[in-house]
């Protein structure tokens, strides 16, 4: 702990709420600025605190990975995390051989029906 005045704050749980203290030295951190915009955040405005590295996808709910974002910005990267975090899960799968796409090819092995050399079409057993 070398350079801090005070110990670095982290959430007993992910959806532990953030103390004002704790908001206060994140704004102060960033001088104010929106973490993904870059543009000062104004008296008045609205604003809240992002996880750097979203919580879905391996973040930890701790002050080092917070950063002020302006609301309609942190609304966009949300969707964003979500969706990688969706490609991520669907990669996965079909890694370990647990999906199955929708629409297998025409005569391939997954599909219901079979070309015979012959040119006839057989349904599968």
């Amino acid at each position: 702990m070398t350079g801090r005045s005070v110990p670095l704050w982290e959430g007993k749980t992910p959806d532990a709420p953030i103390p004002a203290r704790v908001r206060l030295r994140v704004f102060e951190a960033f001088q104010g600025r929106c973490y993904l915009t870059g543009r000062k955040i104004r008296p008045g405005e609205q604003w809240q605190i992002d996880h750097i590295v979203a919580l879905c996808n391996g973040g930890r709910h701790a002050e080092d990975n917070f950063a002020p974002v302006l609301t309609e910005a942190h609304k966009a990267k949300t969707r964003k995390d979500v969706a990688q975090k969706a490609k991520d899960a669907r990669v996965r799968k079909k890694h370990l051989g647990l999906h199955k796409p929708r629409n297998p090819l025409p005569g391939g092995r997954n599909s219901r029906l079979r070309k015979r050399m012959d040119g006839s079409v057989e349904t599968r057993d």
